[in-house]
């Protein structure tokens, strides 16, 4: 069965795969999360969506979004993932641990 994949904006990227947000969040959330994102955040956000995207889909698409779900279901099949993306995600869990130091992420 082929998965319905939607490409994602550059703040949901980050919110998603490297920050682990909820789509929940409330709006205030969201808005104090987008003015604490750097250009550099959202770069490497979009690195880590690209690097582990195929990994997503094959691993973890099963996996709702959001509390870091994806970045803990990516992490837990370590062994089977993409060097790329493997590569990634010490920086990914670096992105979340921020979000999560500053308020805007839940633990």
């Amino acid at each position: 069965m082929p998965s319905t994949f939607r490409p994602l904006s550059i703040p949901q990227a980050a919110i998603i795969v490297a920050l682990g947000v909820a789509a929940s969040t409330s709006a205030s959330a969201q808005s104090q999360l987008q003015t604490q994102v750097t250009p550099q955040m959202r770069s490497e956000a979009r690195a880590v969506m690209q690097a582990c995207r195929a990994d997503y889909d094959r691993l973890c698409n099963n996996v709702a979004p959001g509390g870091g779900r994806i970045l803990a279901c990516l992490q837990s099949h370590a062994g089977q993932l993409t060097s790329a993306c493997a590569q990634t995600l010490p920086r990914a869990q670096a992105l979340r641990d921020s979000a999560v130091s500053a308020g805007v992420a839940p633990k």
